[in-house]
């Protein structure tokens, strides 16, 4: 029996946005297990919590049990290691993502040999798609219906209606 192929997809998802559920569902068909990495970032001015967010993400994915979602804190390679994958997953939306994502890559070689990073192209609806921008947008009354889930969309609703 074969090992399975495992990845890890690793964010803030503050929120996570169509384009991150796009990504997730495709890299769930390539991958045995997908492991949708949340990541404890104190330094960001989050919305949502990471608990908030991976509630989130396991709601919207409830029906695809290769779809793990989880959180991790520190070096993302130690991460990948832990849960026994073999590669990372990164979105790329433009040319601007590339060089930072490269640099990174080329570290996580660098630490780990054997763990491949994988670069997804986002769709061209989704190119500008950013969580940055879907809370700024929410934040002064714009809609954000076509940018994310609607459970999302709930959710983002109610924590400015409580500000």
């Amino acid at each position: 029996m074969a090992c399975p192929k495992i990845a890890v997809y690793p964010g803030s998802f503050d929120p996570v946005t169509n384009g991150h559920i796009d990504l997730i569902s495709r890299g769930v068909k390539v991958f045995d297990e997908l492991y949708v990495a949340v990541a404890c970032n104190q330094a960001k001015n989050n919305l949502f919590s990471v608990c908030e967010r991976m509630e989130m993400i396991q709601e919207i994915f409830a029906d695809n049990p290769r779809v793990k979602v989880s959180t991790f804190d520190g070096l993302l390679i130690n991460y990948v290691q832990e849960v026994n994958a073999h590669a990372i997953i990164r979105g790329l939306r433009a040319v601007s993502d590339f060089e930072y994502e490269f640099q990174m890559a080329l570290m996580n070689r660098n630490l780990a040999p054997t763990v491949e990073t994988f670069f997804m192209m986002s769709k061209d609806t989704y190119m500008y798609v950013s969580s940055r921008i879907v809370k700024e947008l929410a934040s002064l009354g714009g809609t954000v219906s076509d940018l994310v889930h609607p459970l999302v969309e709930k959710k983002i609703k109610e924590k400015y209606r409580s500000k």
